[in-house]
């Protein structure tokens, strides 16, 4: 029987939401490696609405559990050497990319962004390969 995973599609549709009103309205991307550069080097009349986008994506997670949402207790990875790995990683990654999965796979292939495609395409067959090797290698 097939079951649907409602949590992972209230959170698409609240991804796609988001990322659909802040272009509406401000006429911007929502790509997190972006937003989270734009307050480390502040553009003027820029810094404002990318904390509250931040501060936003954090009280989200602390507001989901009164909602009934479980959220996970333990990482995925142990130690934190193999985190700090992970992190730089990705760091990496998104700076050959120009952008993160969400600026990308939400964002730019809503666009139909070639480039975007052609990123979230790579970052899903580094990410299946990463998972084959964490657990049959």
């Amino acid at each position: 029987m097939f079951v649907i995973p409602w949590d992972a599609l209230l959170g698409g549709v609240l991804l796609g939401l988001s990322a659909s009103l802040l272009l509406a309205v401000n006429g911007r991307v929502a790509g997190i490696s972006g937003v989270l550069a734009g307050l480390l080097k502040p553009i003027k009349g820029e810094f404002t609405w990318r904390l509250l986008f931040v501060v936003g994506m954090v009280a989200a997670s602390l507001v989901a559990p009164w909602l009934g949402f479980e959220l996970p207790q333990t990482l995925p990875v142990n130690g934190a050497v193999w985190l700090s790995l992970a992190g730089l990683l990705v760091g990496i990654g998104t700076k050959l990319a120009n952008g993160c999965t969400s600026g990308h796979g939400i964002c730019g292939m809503g666009r139909l962004s070639k480039r975007s495609i052609v990123a979230t395409c790579i970052f899903m067959a580094s990410a299946i390969i990463t998972v084959f090797i964490r657990l049959h290698v």
